[in-house]
C-alpha cells in the first residue's frame, strides 16, 4: 500500500538533492515561459471591441501555443529528474522532447473529452432560449433550467476532481514508461485505490499555491499601483502577475518531485518494480 508521508518524505529527499537541477528547468521552462504569457494575455490579448491589426492577434497565438509547448516540456523533464536520481539535465531534456509530442496528443485528446462534457450544457442552455451573444444571456434563463444547469456543473466538477486524481501520473507515465494513449489505462491503474488520497492533497495543495500566490500578487500590485500610478494599469497587472508566477514555479517543483515520487511508490506497489529508489 501506498503510504503517502512516505512519498512525501522521499519528495522532500528530492527537493534537497535535486533542487539545483529542478530550479533550472523551472526558470527556463515554467517561470519565463509564464512571464512570456502574462505578457501576452496584457498587452496583446485584444479588448472586445478593439481595433487590433491581425499581426498583433496572431503573434499572440503563436506566443501563447509556445509558451503551452515549453511549459509541457518543462514538466515532462522535472518529472524525469525527479523519478531517478541517475538522470542528469540532459538526460531530462532529451526525454522530454522524445516525450513532448505524445504529451501534446492526449492534452488535445483530452481537452476534445473536456469539451464534449460540456455540450449538454450548451444544449440545455439552447433549449431554454440563451442567445450567447448577450452580456445579460444568464440573467434571463428560468430557475428550473438554471438548477438543471447548475447540477450538471456540479456533477462535472465532481468528476472532474475524480478524472483529475485517477490521471495524476498520467505525464510521469508518459516520460518514464514511454506510453502513447496507453498511459491513461496505466496512470489510472497505478492510481487505484488511491483516489480519495489524492483528490485530498490537490484541495490542499491548490489551498496552499492560491493564498501565497493572492497575497503575493495583492502586495506586488499595491506597490506597483502606489509607484506607477494609475496610468498604467497593464503594467500593474504584469508586474502582479509576474509576482504570483514565482509563486507558482516553486510550487511546481515541489508537484513535480511528489507526483515524481508517487509514481515510483505507485509502481514498486502495484508491479513490485522499483524506480529511483
Amino acid at each position: 500500500m501506498v503510504r503517502m508521508g512516505n512519498v512525501w518524505d522521499r519528495a522532500v529527499e528530492v527537493l534537497r538533492g535535486r533542487s539545483s537541477i529542478l530550479g533550472s528547468i523551472a526558470v527556463g521552462a515554467i517561470f519565463v515561459p509564464s512571464l512570456v504569457g502574462n505578457a501576452v494575455s496584457t498587452f496583446l490579448t485584444p479588448t472586445p471591441g478593439a481595433n487590433v491589426a491581425a499581426s498583433t492577434g496572431l503573434l499572440g497565438l503563436v506566443l501563447g501555443l509556445a509558451v503551452l509547448l515549453v511549459s509541457i516540456w518543462g514538466q515532462l523533464a522535472m518529472l524525469a529528474v525527479a523519478s531517478d536520481p541517475a538522470t542528469t539535465r540532459a538526460d531530462a531534456g532529451r526525454q522530454a522532447t522524445q516525450r513532448l509530442m505524445p504529451a501534446v496528443g492526449i492534452v488535445l485528446l483530452l481537452g476534445v473529452v473536456f469539451t464534449l462534457a460540456f455540450m449538454p450544457l450548451v444544449f440545455i442552455l439552447m433549449r431554454a432560449g440563451v442567445n450567447f451573444t448577450s452580456p445579460n444571456a444568464m440573467q434571463t434563463v428560468s430557475a428550473s433550467t438554471a438548477g438543471s444547469a447548475s447540477l450538471y456543473i456540479l456533477v462535472l466538477m465532481v468528476l472532474g476532481l475524480v478524472v483529475g486524481a485517477r490521471l495524476l501520473l498520467l505525464n510521469a507515465v508518459i516520460v518514464n514508461e514511454r506510453r502513447g494513449i496507453g498511459a491513461i489505462m496505466r496512470s489510472v491503474r497505478l492510481t487505484r485505490g488511491m483516489t480519495l488520497r489524492i483528490i485530498g492533497l490537490m484541495l490542499l495543495f491548490a489551498l496552499v499555491l492560491l493564498v501565497p500566490m493572492i497575497a503575493v500578487q495583492s502586495v506586488f500590485g499595491l506597490v506597483a499601483r502606489l509607484v506607477l500610478g494609475g496610468d498604467a494599469p497593464g503594467l500593474v497587472t504584469f508586474i502582479a502577475s509576474a509576482a504570483g508566477a514565482v509563486v507558482t514555479t516553486i510550487f511546481s517543483v515541489v508537484a513535480a518531485a511528489f507526483t515524481a515520487q508517487l509514481y515510483v511508490a505507485a509502481v514498486a506497489d502495484k508491479d513490485g518494480a522499483s524506480i529511483g529508489i
